[in-house]
Parts: C-alpha cells; structure tokens; sequence
C-alpha cells in the first residue's frame, strides 16, 4: 500500500514537472518571437501606426480642421487617435487653453514650457519651442524659463506665476505664502486658468514619456492660435 502511494506520487510529480517545463517553454518561445511585445515600435510612437488615409470620422474631421487652421496633425495624435472619442475630448480641452484663457498666450506659453521641462517631456519642449518661435515671443525668456529663479528677465508677477507653477508640478503642494503672491497679481479666472494648465501639460507629458511619442521633424506644428 504504502508502495504504490510513493509510486502515484513520483508519477504525480513527474507530471507536473513536465507541465512547468511545457509552460515554461512556451513563454520562452513567445517572447523570443515577439520580442516582449505583440507589435513593433511604430514611426510616430511605441503603438503601431494608424493606417492612412483615415477612416474614422473623428480622425477625418480632425485633420481637416487642422489643415484649416494652418496647423498639422502632429505624433501626438497620430497617437492619441487610437482611441478617436478620448483624443477629441483631450483637444477639446487644449483648444479651450489656447483659445478661450483670459491669461495672456504668453504667459500660457511660458508655463506650459516650464511645466514640460519638470516632467522632462521632450516632444511638449519641441512643439512648444516651436509655438513660442511661430508667436514671436523673446527668445531669450523662453529659453531662460527652466532657470528663472536665477535669471533677471522676469517680472514679478511671471515670477509669482512660476513659482506656483514649480511647486504645483512638482508634487502639487502649494504653500500658503507662494499662492498668496501669486494671488495678489492673478485672478481667481486666471488662476483656475494656469492650473488647468499646469495639469494639463504635466499629464500629457508623462503620456509622451510613456507612449514614446517622437517630436517631429518635419516642421510639423499643431494648431497655433492666437498670439
């Protein structure tokens, strides 16, 4: 009895020792194939390109409404635009940001590129960089914002700004003292604007880290807008 209990056993063990080294096998195989991911790198980003010409409508729309407006569809949503419905609601609120903010271009401009250097988006920098250059704006500010607290370009109320901006993305802990100035030269508007703003750009510069969303290179720029 006590024979034939050991043999079950081993034959047991046996068996799934076979089993782990089937799996085992098979994952192995699987990655060697497909090199740990289902596609490869696309030209725009890590997802694979969307087929061109398009046919989704809300793509389609897009893209003609960029052409309109002098702009391009840019790598971001040659990206975004695998999910057409989350891309339009995201432009939605960009074009909000750009067309329809109290807050001077300028300013917008200044954070929005201040906001991408703490991330460290480099496709934002690029599209705003270029955006900046397109609006005429002083080189010399937009180039200084990363250092601004140890630059003499900047006013006091830029100064404010960019402090609310720094400790906003920067773990989003805004003290008293630094709201307060920044209080004391922006309105509640205003405020709300440059928030929007600031969480904007900080999301969707982590989605271009994340995605590996490439900056252009063609001279391809999104939408301009108003300066």
């Amino acid at each position: 009895m006590v024979s034939t209990l050991c043999n079950l056993a081993l034959a047991e063990k046996a068996h799934l020792e076979e089993v782990n080294m089937r799996i085992g096998l098979w994952l192995a195989a699987w990655l060697c194939f497909f090199g740990g991911s289902v596609w490869a790198d696309g030209t725009y980003s890590r997802l694979p390109d969307i087929p061109e010409p398009f046919t989704d409508p809300i793509l389609i729309k897009e893209q003609a409404s960029r052409a309109a407006s002098g702009g391009s569809i840019i790598n971001l949503q040659l990206t975004t635009g695998h999910a057409p419905k989350i891309m339009e609601g995201t432009l939605g609120l960009a074009r909000a940001i750009r067309l329809e903010a109290e807050t001077s271009r300028f300013l917008r401009e200044l954070v929005i590129i201040r906001t991408a250097g703490i991330v460290g988006s480099e496709y934002e920098l690029n599209q705003h960089y270029a955006l900046a250059k397109a609006c005429k704006y002083p080189n010399d500010k937009i180039m200084a914002v990363q250092n601004w607290k140890v630059s003499s370009l900047f006013t006091d109320p830029e100064k404010a700004m960019l402090a609310f901006v720094d400790e906003m993305a920067q773990g989003g802990d805004v003290k008293d003292s630094t709201f307060e100035v920044f209080s004391h030269f922006f309105t509640p508007k205003q405020i709300v604007e440059i928030s929007v703003t600031v969480s904007s750009y900080y999301g969707n510069g982590l989605l271009t880290k994340a995605l590996k969303i490439k900056p252009e290179t063609d001279g391809r720029v999104t939408y301009p807008g108003k300066c």
